[in-house]
């Protein structure tokens, strides 16, 4: 789940108030302290803390060499339905350690990027800022975005590798675990490598050993890659190419890990359209999950039914609010990824859940549906009573579900049927609910 800050996107760069020291900066060690000197003692601090990772997402550049559209430069042309930086901006909100996402943009794309980002959920909560003449340049001013964000680490990544994926992730996470300072994904050059002379003859080949294909997302202890970007800009130097060669010259060592051959970086036109046809040809992976669930009933003033309170001469009995369509809801949005029940995660022996709104479950177990990558498309709840009667409150109850589970109306379906004085239900003696959900997760490769 992503941190909330507040939007950014109509302040220009330089109406933005940047700060020149973030929270994980030691009190007595300024950021134009030689990097040398500062990197025992910030290691030190960033291991003693968790991790707060924040995402530059470089989207200022033009992408001339795919040439024309009218959809703009590359990275807001659509693939598989969607503009290709919103397919990486989904693969890092739904990234379980996501934090604040900074967007660096050309001046002339705030509505190429509003269209693109509008179906993302906590789209209002990017901070974006525009680029510069460079890559180099836009980097700094997203990472100068973040300095007051209390950030330890930052992800540096280009807008157009859609493909970018969570196995990526936690191979870097893995590596800033064991101490990395710097870590860079790339794989090992397959091509044999030729070197050409100004008259376009071979004049040798270049031994491919030890040589690594770069990719992204590059990522760094926050304050020591901000320090070597500010260095390189106050130097003159704006030739740098990626992240990974400014923390070089600033002599931030580097750790490689294994980069994903999915992850490729779309420039031609031509790589824009093998990357429709690949989305388009995966199959959707659509998933129901049911729940069920039942609670006593006792002498009281009412019940809580799908969130809506109902006057009524008895209560339901149990460790929360009770609310038995929204636990039958809770489990059945949790089986849609394997995630275990409502029991797992809010154990009813945990005190601190006595009397809660059951609202809270649900809104958890969207989170958890979010994070696996899931896109809710329909809630339907059973629920099995003699009284009281929940005609006269399904249309609020459906207005609840709509707003937990963040759907339309029309997503959100509440019946009611009697146990025809049948049973235990039909005793009066207690109230069941069957929900069933459906969500569609990201496709499988046909």
């Amino acid at each position: 789940m992503c941190i909330k800050f507040n939007h950014q996107s109509s302040m220009l760069p330089s109406e933005i108030p940047w700060k020149h020291a973030s929270s994980g900066q030691m009190a007595d060690e300024p950021l134009n302290r030689p990097l040398e000197m500062q990197s025992n003692s910030i290691r030190k601090a960033l291991m003693s803390t968790n991790p707060v990772h924040g995402i530059v997402i470089v989207a200022a550049g033009r992408g001339e060499r795919a040439g024309a559209s009218v959809e703009g430069p590359k990275q807001y042309r659509r693939i598989g339905g969607m503009p290709v930086i919103a397919h990486t901006l989904r693969q890092f909100t739904s990234w379980r350690h996501c934090g604040p996402i900074v967007i660096a943009i050309h001046p002339d794309d705030e509505a190429l990027l509003a269209d693109a980002i509008r179906d993302i959920d906590g789209h209002g909560d990017f901070i974006v800022v525009h680029g510069g003449a460079t890559r180099q340049q836009s980097v700094l001013n997203g990472l100068e975005a973040l300095a007051d964000k209390g950030v330890t680490h930052v992800w540096i990544q280009d807008a157009v590798r859609p493909f970018v994926d969570h196995a990526l992730f936690e191979r870097i996470e893995a590596a800033l675990a064991a101490g990395a300072r710097g870590v860079l994904p790339a794989l090992p050059v397959a091509d044999t490598l030729k070197r050409g002379t100004p008259e376009g003859f071979v004049a040798e080949t270049v031994p491919r050993a030890g040589l690594w294909a770069a990719q992204t997302p590059q990522v760094f202890g926050y304050t020591e890659i901000l320090d070597a970007h500010r260095r390189a800009a106050a130097s003159g130097k704006s030739d740098f190419t990626d992240d990974a060669s400014i923390a070089e010259w600033a002599g931030l060592p580097v750790t490689l890990v294994e980069g994903s051959p999915d992850n490729v970086k779309l420039t031609l036109r031509r790589d824009i359209a093998m990357a429709d046809e690949k989305l388009s040809s995966f199959l959707p992976d659509v998933r129901t999950g049911n729940g069920y669930d039942v609670h006593q009933l006792e002498p009281g003033d009412g019940v809580t039914l799908c969130g809506i309170f109902i006057p009524h001469d008895q209560k339901l009995k149990g460790h929360s609010d009770a609310d038995v369509a929204l636990h039958a809801l809770t489990d059945a949005l949790l089986a849609t990824c394997g995630a275990g029940d409502i029991g797992d995660h809010f154990p009813p022996s945990d005190m601190q859940w006595r009397g809660a709104a059951s609202r809270i479950f649900v809104e958890h177990a969207v989170k958890i549906v979010k994070q696996h990558g899931g896109t809710i498309m329909n809630a339907d709840i059973s629920l099995i009573a003699e009284a009281p009667k929940v005609g006269p409150h399904r249309q609020a109850m459906r207005a609840e579900l709509s707003a937990m589970l963040g759907i339309s109306l029309e997503r959100c379906s509440v019946k009611a049927t009697t146990n025809e004085k049948i049973g235990f239900i039909g005793r009066r003696e207690g109230i069941a609910a069957i929900a069933t959900a459906t969500v569609v997760y990201k496709g499988m490769k046909e």
